[in-house]
């Protein structure tokens, strides 16, 4: 194999998942696994906590976990623009009114010129979440319009 091609493969990485220190893991992947729809792939039950969420595919997504040897970020604080978690939501205003109902709560509504849209919520911790109801959705979501 030549070198070229040698460094060209070993580039090629897949995304793992997303790590993040949070102030209570259990409880909040519980509530991801409730209402995204998320699955536990792996999890420890003795600090930090770590649980692997999946999503509908059941791909790995995000590790959330509480660490107190690191701070948590206080997401409440942090305009969602900065990060957030997107999502795939085939009705967003029915998954808007769902997820306030379970704590989540309202920042902002954008829809796009191509009738896209998007919604900003923050979760009872204060964690940005899109929901995307997208025209034209991104070829490996598995979602038409």
């Amino acid at each position: 194999m030549a070198t070229t091609d040698l460094v060209a493969e070993m580039a090629r990485m897949i995304f793992e998942h997303f790590a993040l220190n949070v102030p209570d893991a259990r409880a909040m992947s519980e509530w991801y696994v409730k209402h995204l729809g998320f699955s536990v792939a792996r999890s420890r039950e003795e600090a930090p906590y770590t649980r692997f969420l999946t999503d509908e595919s059941g791909r790995v997504v995000v590790e959330l976990y509480s660490n107190p040897s690191a701070r948590t970020l206080e997401f409440e604080t942090e305009h969602p623009l900065t990060f957030h978690f997107a999502v795939v939501s085939r009705a967003a205003d029915q998954d808007r009114s769902r997820l306030e109902q379970a704590g989540a709560t309202f920042f902002v509504e954008d829809r796009l010129p191509d009738g896209t849209q998007l919604i900003m919520l923050r979760d009872p911790w204060g964690l940005p979440v899109q929901l995307c109801q997208r025209t034209n959705p991104f070829p490996d979501t598995g979602v038409n319009a």
